[in-house]
């Protein structure tokens, strides 16, 4: 039976998520979602089980709603990185889920090294 490209995605975004966390055990997660429309990014700590910092484009106060191209996801990652310090995290690892490391996801990663978050 030929894997559909959902089946496909949800392989990539659990093998991904496994490696990551056998190598970065007790550091924070960065996680990004990418919808058609909307990106979204949390910093969650797997350890309590809790969300510690959350930006997206539906958020009216990045003044990007509505849109889901390279320069709203720069804002996004900006927001994300001034969230962290505000939460006390500097360092945690970049989970793309089963998204590709390019376009819109890397820019949000780009931005959020330049705002001071180390993965």
């Amino acid at each position: 039976m030929a894997n559909s490209k959902r089946t496909l995605f949800l392989k990539r975004r659990l093998r991904v998520r496994n490696k990551l966390r056998k190598v970065n055990a007790g550091r924070v997660r960065l996680s990004v979602h990418r919808s058609n429309k909307n990106i979204s990014v949390q910093l969650i700590d797997d350890v309590n089980g809790v969300t510690l910092a959350s930006a997206s484009t539906l958020e009216k106060d990045l003044g990007v709603v509505g849109k889901n191209n390279v320069e709203a996801a720069t804002k996004v990652g900006a927001a994300i990185a001034e969230r962290a310090k505000k939460a006390g995290v500097e360092d945690c690892y970049f989970d793309r889920g089963g998204f590709l490391f390019h376009g819109k996801v890397k820019a949000l990663a780009d931005a959020a090294r330049e705002g001071g978050l180390k993965f």
